[in-house]
This record gives structure tokens, C-alpha cells and sequence, in this order.
């Protein structure tokens, strides 16, 4: 059992009964500090929970979700804990880090990074799966027998292929508007060459559609996406990986909503429908 890791509590507000608190932490994945936001709802008061994990998308950080969504409510109805980590290291003083809104700084992909300069600190796919989860275990009362992971676009990607990677760590998975097979698109290919370099056989290993046609598998997934999203023809590729799970008899839910785009308004809009498909997966 590892020791306790200290964190530093940012600001805590009490929320539905609940509290959503944000924090920091020197990590020992990204070498940098790295701030996180967590719900706790009013249940976690008598015992220990279900966690839900939220990677959020590009530009995004540890409060974007718990500040837009709506979360809270449908947590506190569930007895869910959430659990919003930052998008990248910051303040690296890596040359490039902050010139691209797609890449860098805000855009970690959820994946280790192995070609200098950004394997030193970009190490998002081991922050979220290890550090931060034996952080979040430690210090709240968080079960770690149910835990589900979600997220949005970039975080949606990250949600699929983290769990795809890792079998038996998630009791459930959703995203909204994932970046579904990132090797066929500009934002997947970008960051791909940049943070793994020209091996494709790499790169596979964080394509979620490549993932499931080499037969990874996780519970039954929920993904809805907006049918007005601008970034749907070039970016997300949900017809793809619908596609890739029907043949390798992966389950999947993927619900397409007319005139709904990629923003905020649409996740508030669902996020009761993703809550409630992670507190069945958990109960």
C-alpha cells in the first residue's frame, strides 16, 4: 500500500447536498502539478461510493465539467462521486506547448507521450488511470470496486481507449462525441505524430476503433452525438466505430441528436441520461 499523498484543497462549495471541491498535487506521472476537481455527494456522508471519472476535451480543464454540466444534481440523486481531472500538464516551459489550441498545453490525448520533448511531462494516460485513482481512493470515500469512466470529444477518446486498455478497470464507459477512430483525422493524426511518432502500429494502440477490431472489449457502451456538430464529418468518425463494434460484437448505444452540436448545451442536455446509465453499471 502505497503512503498517503498529500493534496491541496483549492476551494470547496457545498452543492445538492454534496460537495464539489477543487484540488492540486505535485505529480509524480507529469512531474508538474496537476489540479482536479471532485464532487462528493451526500450519500458518501454514510460509507464509501461509486466513482465516475469525466475527461473533459480540447481546451478544456478540471472545472469546465463541474461548472457547465450540470452534473451535480443527477449525482446526488445517484450517489455518484465525479471526479474531473485537468486536460494536460501546465507551465511545462516545453517550446510549443501553448502555440496550438489542438496540441500541447489543454490537449493531452489520455495517452503517454514517448518522443521528447513531451514524453518528460505529457504522461495523461498513467495520471488518470494510476496516479489519480490511487489519489482520489485515498483521500475520499470512493469505492474501488465501481468505477466508470466518460468524457467529451478528446475526453471521449480518451474514456474509450483507456478503458479498451485496460480490461477489468472500469465497471463502465460513455462518452459524448468522442474522437472515435483519431488515426483517420486531422486532430488524432497531429497529435499522434507529435506525441508517438511516425508508428502506426503506436498510434493503434489509442485508436478506439483499432482497439475494438483487435478485440478489446469493455461493458456496454452509451455515446451520443450531436447530428449539427461541425466537427462530425472530419474529426469524430462515430459511423466508423459504430461499424468496427457491430462486427466484433462490441455493445453499443449510439444515439444521434438532431440539431445538437459539440458544445456544453448538448452534454447538460444528456448528461442525466449518462449518469443514470453509469448508476446501473454500478449499483
Amino acid at each position: 500500500m502505497q503512503g498517503i499523498r498529500s493534496i491541496t484543497t483549492l476551494s470547496e462549495h457545498v452543492c445538492f447536498g454534496g460537495v464539489q471541491g477543487f484540488y492540486q498535487h505535485d505529480s509524480d506521472e507529469t512531474g508538474t502539478p496537476m489540479k482536479f476537481g471532485v464532487y462528493v455527494p451526500p450519500q458518501a456522508k454514510q460509507g464509501s461510493v461509486p466513482v465516475l471519472f469525466y475527461l473533459a476535451g480540447l481546451t478544456c480543464t478540471e472545472e469546465t465539467f463541474a461548472i457547465k454540466a450540470g452534473a451535480q444534481r443527477h449525482a446526488a440523486e445517484h450517489g455518484l462521486m465525479l471526479v474531473t481531472p485537468d486536460t494536460s500538464p501546465r507551465n511545462t516551459g516545453i517550446d510549443g506547448a501553448d502555440e496550438a489550441w489542438d496540441f500541447g498545453s489543454g490537449a493531452g490525448f489520455y495517452l503517454d507521450a514517448s518522443e521528447a520533448p513531451w514524453s518528460s511531462h505529457w504522461r495523461m494516460g498513467s495520471y488518470v488511470t494510476k496516479e489519480l485513482r490511487a489519489l482520489v481512493l485515498q483521500h475520499f470515500a470512493a469505492r474501488d470496486d465501481r468505477v466508470g469512466l466518460f468524457g467529451h470529444s478528446m475526453g471521449g477518446h480518451g474514456a474509450l481507449t483507456l478503458a479498451l486498455n485496460n480490461p477489468g478497470l472500469y465497471q463502465s464507459v460513455s462518452a459524448f462525441a468522442p474522437i472515435a477512430a483519431p488515426m483517420q483525422c486531422p486532430w488524432g493524426k497531429k497529435a499522434f505524430k507529435n506525441y508517438l511518432g511516425d508508428d502506426r502500429k503506436a498510434w493503434a494502440r489509442h485508436d478506439a476503433t483499432e482497439l475494438v477490431k483487435a478485440g478489446a472489449k469493455v461493458p456496454p457502451l452509451l455515446i451520443d452525438q450531436g447530428l449539427a456538430d461541425k466537427f462530425l464529418a472530419d474529426q469524430l468518425s462515430p459511423d466508423v466505430f459504430e461499424t468496427a463494434c457491430r462486427e466484433a460484437g462490441q455493445p453499443l448505444t449510439l444515439r444521434r441528436q438532431e440539431g445538437y452540436d459539440h458544445g456544453y448545451f448538448f452534454i447538460s442536455t444528456f448528461v442525466a441520461d449518462h449518469l443514470a446509465h453509469h448508476a446501473a453499471a454500478l449499483a
